[in-house]
């Protein structure tokens, strides 16, 4: 195979929704190039992505899949990502590691909200995006509706380089606007005919001809001259104004397809290899310091680890971008992220399953390998003496949330090695070990991507697990000021124990002064504080603690012990046992034993007068609320709304967003538990939702008291 210099490499991400056809699109293209001799489908199972046994299993893509194909003297590094929202991280990975962004739209449903949401995404990346239009041969196929909804949605930068003559079962023929030429096809699709524009068309196409030279000639003052003094472009001058346009995104092109027939597949390719940018062509990346680093095959060597698998009788497979330099195989680099060394034994270009070895890639390729000690997604490898390193990859946060355990309890350590190896795969499943849940939390982007774990962990690892609701990280705290004392005593021969603590708490607030005097009943009592200790709590807010101990009442020695015996407290709340916050206490008197007194005394008095105190001080549980957005079609949104409002949300706006409604609100955490299963039955699969924590707040009356209920029938199984 032939090295490929940085400017003959175009790297590629194939996006689109979850049914739009990538799948198929990937297999033609494929074709094209004549990397296969046959395609496959899905249905058949035999398509060079969807390999893994879980998308055969399910028929959708779940990994993204990495193929290339040498095309007119170049190298299309292509990324076919999967559809759905649960897999969007595979898809975020693929922008990161390519330059322009291939969006499918299925011609019978036109804009989904995945499709919004990747854009959206290409827009945050300033990637280039060209359009296709596929399955233009469905029944409900519809171009120029398609158009004018794009154009409503992403602008008027949408072009169309093509329009078919006809839409639905029949279609077989389309106007390029570009070449200015009919193609047609038989009922087979693959090599067309190629035509002169009909006389019935030469009006429409010449009008979005111009339409198509003047988007070109707006990104260049040299074509833009030359079009006013000639009113037209040539092929090459075109072919360069489209490129600077694609790269400062102020064209969106439009391309037809029928990728199931091989229908417009090779001339997509051909605009694929001529028109969009080469590696060099776009803005360098930086590193973690800020520098730009360019692709130059001369530079120092630097390959940043984007994407890991493991495959049967291989193993541990990853993916790499050489951001500079040369790679060679054989090559000793220094793993930058961990501090260890690798050795790049063997180097290979990658087509789904089928790896071709290769002896060298240049600055900006894409390749793999296998057999590496100590690496992980997102590290970067260096050559001695080059300190270049990136982690340029944003995840979305999670959306779906699941306690899981091995059916065997006895199997807990190896599910544990087996979601962090699936972490690696794909870094949007997190895993957490609470301590406060006493829990191992799940965390993805939706009900389908932790079914699919839950397929390949009792499948391809023969581990039975089982999911669970998670609990939820309620805390405590007080809401007026309470006193109380508690004297530990204990004597069973020998030294006994012997600790008295006297306390005051109330709520803390940031910057609020310390109080000299408390009033309880007709009792006063006056505070002289001589020392203080600030303890942030990691779980959020802090505990306060003032020592206004006078008179040696309680050896200071002994004022650790007591704050052990207060954040014992804290981290198992007196109410529910979750972790309490915003408590200032005033250790103000007690009484010691010369003997008998020592530590652990102090800490159960300061445990058992702080948990007194505490139920004293009208005690409040919080839980957590989060911030939720709502991408909604409006024709549902009415059942959207009544949703959320069941699930005790609090609505804090709503707006109009390209084309699609956005309602804004505030919603428990306890309530969106099964948010995503819900919202896409209501609204058949075409809304999306993002939620972010926002704040910790009192929860009503009645559910308070179903958790004290339950906490208190907990503890007494116990």
């Amino acid at each position: 195979m032939k090295v490929y210099q940085t400017n003959e490499i175009k790297n590629i991400a194939l996006l689109g929704s979850k049914g739009s056809g990538k799948t198929t699109l990937a297999e033609a293209m494929l074709y094209e190039c004549g990397v296969i001799k046959r395609r496959g489908t899905i249905d058949a199972k035999n398509t060079v992505s969807d390999y893994f046994p879980v998308e055969k299993e399910y028929g959708y893509s779940v990994f993204s899949t990495v193929f290339y194909a040498e095309f007119l003297g170049k190298k299309l590094n292509v990324i076919d990502c999967p559809g759905a929202d649960d897999f969007v991280g595979n898809a975020i990975t693929a922008l990161n590691m390519t330059d322009t962004g291939v969006i499918l739209i299925d011609s019978e449903y036109g804009v989904e909200v995945g499709t919004q949401n990747i854009f959206r995404t290409t827009a945050s990346l300033k990637k280039p995006v060209i359009f296709a239009l596929n399955q233009l041969d469905g029944e409900k196929a519809d171009y120029d509706n398609v158009i004018e909804q794009m154009r409503e949605i992403f602008g008027p930068k949408v072009t169309p380089i093509q329009y078919p003559l006809s839409c639905g079962p029949g279609f077989n023929a389309m106007i390029d606007v570009l070449l200015m030429k009919k193609y047609s096809w038989g009922p087979d699709g693959g090599v067309p005919t190629i035509e002169e524009i009909p006389e019935e068309e030469k009006e429409r196409a010449h009008e979005l001809h111009q339409q198509l030279v003047e988007a070109a000639a707006e990104n260049d003052e040299t074509l833009m001259e030359k079009f006013f003094e000639q009113g037209h472009l040539t092929e090459d001058e075109m072919r360069e104004g489209i490129r600077k346009g694609l790269v400062d995104r102020s064209i969106f092109p439009v391309f037809c397809v029928s990728a199931l027939k091989d229908m417009g597949v090779r001339r997509m390719m051909e605009f694929l290899g001529n028109v969009v940018p080469f590696v060099n062509d776009m803005p360098a990346p930086v590193d973690t310091e800020g520098n730009e680093v360019k692709p130059d095959s001369d530079g120092p060597l630097s390959i940043f680890m984007f994407k890991t698998t493991v495959e049967p009788h291989i193993g541990e497979v990853q993916y790499f971008k050489v951001m500079s330099g040369t790679l060679t195989a054989g090559v000793d680099l220094d793993n930058i992220t961990r501090g260890s060394k690798e050795r790049i034994a063997q180097i290979y270009c990658v087509c789904g399953q089928i790896k071709t070895q290769v002896d060298k890639l240049c600055a900006g390729d894409i390749g793999a390998t296998v057999k590496l000690k100590d690496v992980r997604t997102g590290n970067t490898l260096d050559e001695k003496g080059c300190e270049i390193a990136f982690d340029f990859v944003k995840y979305p946060a999670p959306k779906y949330q699941r306690a899981i355990r091995p059916v065997t309890e006895s199997d807990a350590e190896k599910l544990n090695a087996i979601l962090n190896r699936m972490h690696e795969e794909d870094p949007t499943w997190e895993i957490e070990q609470s301590k406060e849940l006493k829990q191992t939390i799940l965390s993805g982007q939706g009900e389908f991507h932790l079914r699919t774990l839950k397929w390949r962990v009792e499948n391809n690892d023969k581990l039975p697990i089982i999911f669970e609701e998670p609990k939820i990280p309620y805390r405590e705290t007080i809401t007026k000021a309470a006193r109380a004392d508690y004297r530990h005593k204990k004597q069973s021969g020998g030294a006994g124990q012997f600790g008295e603590v006297h306390l005051i708490i109330e709520p803390y607030v940031e910057g609020a002064p310390v109080p000299d005097t408390y009033k309880f009943g007709n009792q006063e009592f006056k505070m002289s504080v001589r020392d203080t200790q600030e303890i942030p709590l990691s779980w959020g807010g802090k505990l306060v603690v003032h020592n206004c101990i006078v008179g040696g009442a309680i050896d200071a020695r002994f004022i650790p012990a007591i704050v052990k015996g207060l954040m014992d407290r804290m981290e198992q709340g007196p109410l529910t046992g979750s972790y309490a916050r915003d408590v200032r206490v005033c250790i103000y008197d007690g009484k010691m034993h010369p003997v008998d007194s020592n530590e652990i005394s102090f800490r159960l008095a300061g445990r058992n007068a702080f948990s007194e105190a505490f139920r004293n001080a009208n005690p409040k549980v919080l839980e957590p609320i989060y911030d939720v957005e709502v991408m909604v079609p409006s024709d549902v949104m009415g059942d959207v709304m009544s949703d959320l409002q069941g699930r005790r949300a609090i609505i804090m706006g709503m707006s109009s967003e390209n084309g699609f409604e956005k309602i804004s609100a505030k919603v428990p955490l306890k309530e969106m538990s099964s948010y995503s299963t819900a919202l896409s039955s209501i609204t058949g699969g075409r809304s999306s939702f993002t939620m972010k924590f926002a704040s910790y707040e009192l929860v009503p009356g009645d559910v308070q008291e179903k958790l004290l209920k339950e906490y208190s029938e907990q503890n007494s199984e116990e």
